[in-house]
């Protein structure tokens, strides 16, 4: 019997979820957070088909995973729920309309993005981004840090990222490593959610479905399968181009970044900023901001101003091609490479991430990694406060700091009030990120007509 003909894994037909993953990714605005929440109103609340405990254990485990734990979650509740098909349609559904609208708006700002009206409104998209990116910081804190060990986690995270550079794979091995042997010790630190699964009345049930229980057999299946279509197309880049093009280097540098960005979509951005401004100079502080306006304002996962990043990176070198088309290939070469994993991770260690409830250690070390990342995140909101508020920064690299700090003389009265004005807007007024977004940018665009905004 063919998988699509099966009767349904977790009692709920494929046609059925086919219908409801559509529905979310419809509405999967609002960055990974409200992506979350969209999922759990919708499955736990509404359809009632996974448990809340099932859920959150699935949600924690996506977390330690690198790469987008929104698109991760879809892909392991579908699969949960209708085997390798709901899989890759749930985690397939959640990516598309995203990688469809960047793609668009790419085309766009290569086109148009100098001229004043669309300039106008990148400027105010962009203040919004880091009232948006400060209250992302403020939430996961208030849930992450309840204790001073973790809280410590947190600011050591900060520290060693912004006034030192260090190596974000590091920092997540380490509190991965501490919390791990800080939970099986039975610290109440890292003690996080660990406990036995809970009986529920949800329609999967707590029992694990036959197809999700782990085997060798599943594994080296799933390896089998996706390990090549994750990187046969970066081998036959470096065979038919060599390392030098720009279309290998973009491969190579988002499938090693596939390895490393642990966190979440906030947590990856750091890195990327890092390295595709910093190292290979693919685009600038203000071209990355921009791309996370746009992915701010588009459905999917926040991540996929990645896609915008590897058009950039084409577009201004193109090479033999025209620019337009090297951009176009950059940044469906950047999707693949980033997203392709992200399935690896799921089919093949889903089923052994499953007879892991309730395992005290692993959950210490969860919650060291997440305290670690609210540090990370906060790196990225200081990274962006920078690059938005003021026009120049003085490069610090002594005594081991490796920082760049502003000029205060050159901030800018016009980002500054809208950035306050955003921040206003989402923390008194209860405005939603998507309105905040609109507001700004119409707001940008109007300063840009009225000359206030500095070039």
């Amino acid at each position: 019997m063919s998988e699509s003909a099966a009767p349904p894994a977790g009692g709920v037909a494929y046609r059925e979820a086919l219908r409801v993953w559509l529905r979310v990714a419809a509405l999967s605005f609002g960055g990974p957070a409200g992506q979350i929440a969209v999922m759990h109103r919708i499955l736990v609340e509404e359809k009632r088909w996974v448990s809340e405990a099932r859920f959150l254990h699935a949600l924690n485990y996506c977390m330690l995973l690198p790469g987008p734990e929104a698109q991760q979650l879809a892909a392991y509740l579908g699969w949960l729920l209708n085997r390798t098909l709901g899989g890759v349609t749930a985690g397939g559904l959640f990516i598309l309309p995203g990688a469809v609208s960047i793609m668009a708006l790419s085309w766009i700002y290569a086109l148009y993005g100098h001229v004043a009206f669309v300039a106008g409104l990148f400027f105010g998209l962009k203040s919004a981004v880091l009232a948006i990116v400060v209250q992302a910081v403020i939430k996961l804190g208030r849930r992450a840090l309840t204790n001073p060990a973790l809280q410590a986690f947190a600011a050591a995270g900060f520290v060693a990222l912004f006034f030192f550079s260090a190596p974000f794979p590091l920092l997540i091995v380490a509190a991965g490593a501490i919390g791990y042997l800080g939970g099986r010790a039975g610290s109440a630190a890292f003690a996080g959610a660990a406990g036995p699964p809970q009986t529920s009345d949800s329609l999967l049930g707590d029992a694990i479905p036959a197809h999700a229980r782990a085997s060798w057999r599943g594994l080296r299946n799933a390896v089998a399968l996706w390990l090549p279509l994750w990187l046969a197309p970066v081998a036959l880049l470096l065979i038919a181009l060599g390392p030098a093009n720009v279309l290998t280097r973009i491969a190579v540098f988002f499938s090693g970044m596939a390895l490393v960005t642990f966190g979440g979509a906030y947590a990856a951005l750091a890195y990327v900023a890092q390295q595709a401004v910093q190292h290979y100079g693919w685009l600038t502080p203000r071209e990355m901001l921009d791309g996370l306006g746009m992915a701010e304002t588009t459905p999917g996962p926040l991540i996929m101003v990645l896609q915008f990043v590897g058009f950039l990176a084409a577009f201004h070198k193109p090479g033999a091609l025209s620019p337009l088309l090297a951009g176009t290939l950059g940044g469906i070469i950047a999707t693949w490479v980033t997203f392709a994993p992200c399935f690896l991770w799921i089919f093949a260690g889903a089923p052994f991430i499953e007879t892991l409830r309730g395992k005290r250690a692993l959950s210490g070390a969860l919650s060291a990694i997440t305290a670690a990342v609210v540090g990370v995140i906060l790196n990225l909101a200081a990274w962006f406060a920078i690059h938005t508020l003021f026009h120049e920064v003085a490069r610090v690299r002594a005594f081991g700091l490796a920082f760049d700090a502003p000029r205060l003389s050159s901030a800018d009265p016009a980002a500054v009030a809208l950035a306050i004005g955003a921040a206003l807007a989402l923390f008194f007024f209860n405005t939603g990120a998507a309105a905040t977004l609109a507001i700004c940018a119409a707001a940008g665009a109007g300063l840009d007509a009225l000359g206030w905004i500095s070039p």
